[in-house]
């Protein structure tokens, strides 16, 4: 059997990269309404900027025609009649019916698929439009948010050669669906609540945190209905104050039963606090609204039930994160799947995960981590033969 201490010394890293996996949304300077919202007649609320909204496109803006060629691929996703989430939106490259790329949007919606970067002669250019052309072409790519239906968009040799725009990406409300990303209760907004809103943002840019809060608590003041103020409420104090977060989150699942992401940070928030039951509770609240679950929803269940010891459960939340995470952007998603596979004595099942967890990882403390996890189970492969 796998020692205590290796167990114990794998479930302290992943504890900690639970807790930080879902972080508090950036804001930055509020924009103008976003283009990304075609139509919504009624008063709408602005969303701030991302940091990192200049830059790949600034940098891509600079490059020459023949440099784009290969160098990435540029997507917009836009939502019908709604507002643009201030949380960033997944975008997966499915080819042969399996993901086998993801990446998100900014605030504005836009998107980028990278080439994968390879050292020495891959990283030529000539290499990477090749690269991209043997692992891109004929893929489809589209938009998840639950609750919403995507349209779809095909890579073709075109894009990959010269045209390196793929297009835009449109969401639709799903009304069947029974949760939703994007709350209903923001068409409904009233103009000063909407104000209030857009200054919380400026108030974020200032490094003001204390300021940003009361112009949300003016907001829900105004519009006791505005459950994704409540949200922002709730992941704003979430590092600082977990009681008070909770609280606020609780509200925003109240405004409106069919929010899926007030269930999402409460799972964080437990998971934080190594409340394995409560998460799993808020867990459960989630993928009834949208079984298909999220990369951090299954990482968040297969490490509480991975806690609580229902191994089989843990395993098949680790399966799902893997099959929609190809990139292992979800840090130690797959080394949670080998420390389950070493509870059940599945020993050559973890090495090979382990094993590969060492194909991306960097050199550093993570990578020498890995490492001696493999040097333990190691020892216990031939009493499992």
């Amino acid at each position: 059997m796998l020692t205590k201490q290796l167990l114990g010394s794998a479930l302290v890293a992943l504890v900690v990269v639970s807790v930080s996996i879902v972080s508090v949304p950036v804001f930055a300077q509020p924009t103008q309404p976003p283009s990304g919202r075609i139509h919504n007649p009624n008063p709408v609320v602005n969303r701030p900027d991302s940091i990192q909204d200049a830059g790949l496109y600034g940098y891509w803006s600079r490059m020459t025609d023949q440099d784009r060629a290969g160098g990435a691929l540029l997507g917009k996703v836009v939502v019908r009649d709604e507002l643009l989430p201030w949380d960033p939106i997944v975008v997966t490259v499915s080819c042969d019916g399996a993901a086998a790329y993801t990446a998100e949007t900014d605030a504005k919606g836009y998107f980028a698929i990278l080439p994968s970067r390879i050292p020495g002669e891959m990283s030529l250019q000539g290499d990477r439009e090749r690269q991209m052309k043997v692992h891109f072409e004929g893929c489809v790519v589209q938009a998840f948010l639950a609750g919403f239906k995507s349209s779809g968009l095909s890579i073709t040799e075109r894009n990959l050669r010269d045209s390196p725009e793929i297009g835009t990406i449109t969401l639709t409300r799903e009304f069947t669906a029974r949760g939703t990303a994007v709350s209903a209760t923001s068409k409904s907004v009233p103009s000063s609540a909407a104000e209030h809103w857009s200054r919380a943002g400026e108030e974020m840019l200032a490094d003001r945190p204390e300021r940003a809060r009361r112009q949300l608590e003016e907001a829900v003041r105004i519009y006791p209905a505005f459950a994704v103020a409540w949200y922002q409420l709730g992941t704003l104090q979430r590092p600082s104050n977990p009681r008070e977060a909770e609280l606020y989150l609780r509200k925003a699942a109240a405004a409106d039963p069919a929010f899926v992401s007030p269930h999402e940070q409460l799972a964080a928030l437990a998971v934080q606090q190594q409340d394995w039951q409560g998460a799993l509770q808020s867990l459960n609240q989630y993928l009834q609204l949208d079984p298909k679950g999220t990369t951090h929803i299954w990482y968040y269940s297969a490490l509480s039930n991975f806690q609580l010891g229902n191994i089989e459960a843990a395993e098949g939340s680790a399966n799902k994160l893997l099959t929609m995470d190809p990139l292992h952007n979800t840090r130690n998603g797959e080394q949670l799947l080998a420390v389950i596979l070493a509870r059940k004595a599945d020993y050559l099942g973890a090495l090979s995960h382990l094993r590969h967890c060492l194909s991306y990882i960097p050199q550093g403390p993570d990578a020498e981590l890995v490492k001696a996890q493999i040097a333990q189970i190691e020892k216990h492969v031939p009493k499992a033969n």
